[in-house]
């Protein structure tokens, strides 16, 4: 019957019913089109796009009171991605911004119909997640856990209930499932055509068949845009182009990178049971078998996520609106093979159609959101890897936000267009990325796990040795980066393809690491760090810094300072730290994927003054973290000059020879609370520089480290890293540095008025470490990130970070607690006090464990240790 169903499809057709009552809505004859109605000269916004998501965003401006609003759609309206789009609304996400998008776009369309008359195909069936492995259902029980605390219903449970819910499905290889009640399925070419008509009712005008060939730019600003119809003047464009986004974005008079690439997309839709599957039958969702079922017309629609995709549009090639591609039962096979083994009973089914359609992919899974950071006014909104319908609405209301208000109302950083550089933009990088990207849509993914293709684009000079000294590496803004190091005689192919939620492989070689990092001394690549240097004729540089960064920077040339640059409301757009080369130069450090988001927010912000030069000098210079008690001695020796604290202060930087090497910029910090030194080496003596250090540092016990050890190392030092512990929604004050901040210098900086008013009114979240106390690191699952925090049974807020503390012997899980009215659910302040007597857990996938909550790392202890080390390390170096 198998093979029988795979020879009957080839020949079946759509019957041209379904055909027409398909796309009956879009088709009108040119004799009795109407005319076109003339375009506007000017407006203040256009978007080019008339899918789900140019609809959502024009539907959300004009909620928030902007009305000058052109819509341009090259096609028709829900033509392109849109019409072929299976209609699942899912919250089921591992994201928090995601899943706050479905929530959003799920509440969105449930209230559409009333609020516009039109039918958008709403019905609530819930989902089903499936797991056929244990480690599948750990994942489901983290998204479950997550879920509970927004307030979104959902259930952990046995195969025998998934059959009770949905009779036709094969339970035999099931452990588990998930159950999601709320989420639901909708006419997604209805929804677009819902949100258009409610744009249009608030003043949007929408004209169908208009091409932009190309968006206008004057002076690094968006001045209007080029039609086949003629000009319009505008102030802001939103690029939701989809499948086109990629190259109409490269059109522009100054380029604009979008980095996404499409891939066919097969669903198979079916005649009608012979007992008609009801239309609020839960929508299935088979992670393991890479396919999703729902309910259709009283049959069935099943795709999937196939290990093998198919790119396409890779020459350019272009249409107005998406068709249908060809069928491929071949490549279908698989897919169809998962759908009859979990719905043995559809073998006899009659299939209506295989439909073919693109979808565009990202290379990292996440949609792409915001203003270019090369041109200002530009907005983007595309990429959204085959969940459009789920995130269109919540996607939409953000990025209205962020053009009304200067920002959205969530940290939607994930989903920044600011997170990719120019190298993700490479045509061939895309087409292999998204091939790996699809798949991976249903992969399991456990902590850590990183991407396999597109590596090795940048790189430190050290590459080539580190790699030889079995370092394993991760990707970060594709920089290759050392996570640790693997000692001869272990069993590399193994621990490479180690996956899981508990106690991973590499547990006992980073704790070496670690022990090395604070009993001897190590060395860690940090080449990928952004490195900007802002310098001056005058004393311009330190008047702008002084404006844009939250503290003092009017210190001694060679002093280092810890600080950000905040927004209006006081949070951190960045985290650095900022080396005072001389009176009219200073050298900042950030994070490694801040490299594009702080240049636009530094450019943004700094007057066109022909006198201030800001340059990015992140290639001139290898960074060699030097940590542990030995760094003194180790530089020292290399160096011919004291490196005590006596003679290099904390947080100090001087230019100094290193080996044969000049001009090495020192600085006396770790980024881990460690003791040790920076060093910044032009790139050209990166090798002798390591090698000598590698030379010298043997009789002190040296050896390379990597960032995994310094994950550890930073955390049990309650150490905050901006894109995992600090965003633009979190203050100085709410994390315990307002010891970073001039408040009392009578310095205006960007921010100043939010901390003064905050510091009036108190913190309702504060940033605390918490170590946990029943819990077996060797058995229990471990804590990774994102879990909710509880508060005497009350859930208070999620970790940001963790990792375990092998000074403590523990793990460490650093995270903001807030406090609700259990009635109102309004913030309230937190005090030292809220924090110091409540009673804490951690979930874990559904399993609380005790924690620890403290405000201040464990220094007296770390103290304790290292004096008692560093006794015991008298004789260190002669082994």
């Amino acid at each position: 019957m198998f093979l029988r169903l795979l020879s009957d499809v080839r020949w079946r057709t759509v019957s041209p019913k379904w055909r027409s009552t398909s796309s009956s809505r879009h088709m009108t004859t040119s004799a009795t089109e109407p005319p076109p109605i003339s375009l506007p000269a000017q407006a203040q916004v256009v978007i080019c796009g008339g899918g789900i998501v140019g609809t959502s965003v024009a539907y959300h401006l004009s909620k928030l009171g902007w009305k000058d609003i052109v819509l341009l759609e090259q096609g028709r309206l829900a033509a392109g991605s849109t019409r072929f789009c299976a209609g699942i609304v899912s919250t089921v996400r591992h994201l928090s911004i995601e899943l706050k998008m479905a929530d959003y776009s799920n509440k969105l369309y449930q209230q559409l119909e009333q609020e516009t008359g039109i039918k958008t195909g709403y019905v609530k069936t819930g989902s089903i997640s499936l797991a056929q492995t244990q480690d599948r259902l750990i994942s489901l029980k983290r998204i479950a856990s997550r879920l509970s605390v927004m307030g979104i219903p959902c259930e952990i449970m046995a195969p025998k209930q998934v059959a009770q819910l949905h009779p036709l499905i094969n339970i035999h290889d099931l452990v588990g499932a998930m159950y999601v009640p709320e989420d639901a399925v909708v006419s997604s070419v209805d929804v677009s055509l819902a949100l258009a008509n409610a744009a249009s009712r608030n003043g949007v005008q929408i004209h169908e068949r208009t091409s932009i060939s190309h968006v206008m730019v004057q002076k690094g600003c968006v001045t209007g845009v080029e039609t086949d119809r003629g000009q319009i003047e505008c102030q802001y464009f939103v690029n939701c182009a989809g499948q086109w986004a990629y190259e109409l974005g490269l059109s522009n008079e100054e380029p604009v990178s979008i980095p996404l690439h499409g891939c066919e997309h097969f669903y198979l839709l079916t005649r009608p049971l012979k007992k008609p599957l009801e239309s609020n039958t839960p929508t299935i969702v088979d992670p393991d078998g890479r396919i999703y079922i729902r309910s259709w017309q009283g049959g069935i629609l099943s795709g999937g996520f196939e290990k093998n995709p198919k790119p396409i549009f890779t020459e350019g090639r272009n249409q107005l609106e998406i068709q249908n591609l060809h069928e491929d039962w071949d490549h279908f096979e698989p897919l169809l093979s998962s759908l009859l083994r979990r719905m043995p009973g559809l073998e006899a089914l009659e299939i209506m159609q295989l439909v073919n359609c693109p979808e565009s992919f990202t290379p990292d899974m996440r949609c792409i959101m915001g203003e270019s950071p090369t041109v200002q006014g530009y907005f983007v909104l595309a990429g959204m890897n085959s969940a459009g319908t789920s995130f269109g609405g919540g996607a939409g209301r953000y990025l209205a936000e962020w053009m009304v208000n200067g920002c959205p109302s969530e940290n939607v950083w994930p989903l920044d267009l600011k997170r990719f550089g120019a190298l993700q933009s490479s045509r061939t990088f895309l087409r292999h990325r998204v091939m790996e990207v699809m798949p991976l849509i249903y992969d399991l993914k456990v902590p850590r796990w990183d991407f396999q293709t597109g590596r090795q684009l940048r790189t430190s000079p050290l590459y080539d040795r580190l790699d030889a000294q079995g370092a394993r590496w991760m990707e970060k803004h594709g920089f290759e980066r050392p996570k640790y190091f693997v000692p001869p005689g272990k069993d590399l192919l193994a621990l490479d393809q180690s996956k899981t939620f508990y106690k991973p492989d590499w547990f006992d070689i980073v704790g070496s690491e670690v022990k090395c990092c604070k009993e001897a001394v190590c060395v860690i690549d940090m080449s990928s760090f952004t490195k900007f240097e802002i310098s001056s004729t005058g004393d311009q540089a330190l008047e702008v810094l002084q404006y844009l960064f939250s503290n003092d920077l009017d210190v001694p040339v060679g002093h280092i300072v810890h600080t950000g640059m905040l927004n209006e409301e006081g949070g951190y757009e960045n985290d650095c730290s900022i080396a005072r080369l001389n009176k009219r130069s200073f050298f900042m450090i950030s994070p490694t994927d801040q490299q594009v988001h702080c240049w636009a927010w530094l450019k943004k912000h700094m007057p066109n003054d022909s006198n201030l030069l800001l340059e990015d000098v992140t290639w001139k210079y290898t960074a060699l973290n030097l940590i542990g008690p030995r760094a003194v001695d180790v530089l020292s020796e290399l160096s011919y000059v004291p490196m005590t604290p006596e003679h290099f202060p904390s947080l100090f930087c001087k230019e100094m020879s290193v080996g044969y090497a000049n001009g090495i910029r020192v600085m006396s910090m770790t980024h881990t609370g460690e003791p040790g030194f920076m060093l910044y080496i032009p790139i050209e003596y990166a090798l002798h520089v390591y090698n000598e250090l590698m030379s010298v540092g043997q009789k002190y016990g040296i050896r390379n480290a990597g960032y995994y050890a310094l994950r550890s190392l930073r955390i049990e030092k309650f150490f905050a890293f901006w894109g995992q512990d600090l965003d633009t929604f979190t203050t100085p004050l709410e994390c315990g540095r307002e010891f970073r901040v001039k408040l009392d210098k009578g310095t205006d900086f960007i921010g100043r008025d939010a901390l003064m008013q905050q510091k009036q009114d108190g913190v309702c979240k504060r940033f605390t470490m918490f170590i946990l106390e029943d819990h077996d690191t060797d058995l229990d699952l471990w804590p990774w990130w994102g879990e909710p925090i509880y508060r005497n049974g009350h859930y208070v807020g999620k970790t940001t970070s963790s990792a375990y503390s092998y000074t403590l012997e523990r793990h460490v899980c650093l995270g903001f607690v807030q406090n609700f009215d259990e009635e109102t659910r309004e913030a309230l302040v937190v005090t030292p006090d809220f924090i110091n007597r409540g009673e804490y857990e951690i979930d874990i996938a559904g399993q609380r464990f005790q924690a620890k909550a403290k405000l201040y790392p464990f220094s007296s202890l770390f103290t304790q240790r290292r004096r008692k080390d560093e006794m015991e390390l008298s004789g260190y170096h002669g082994k």
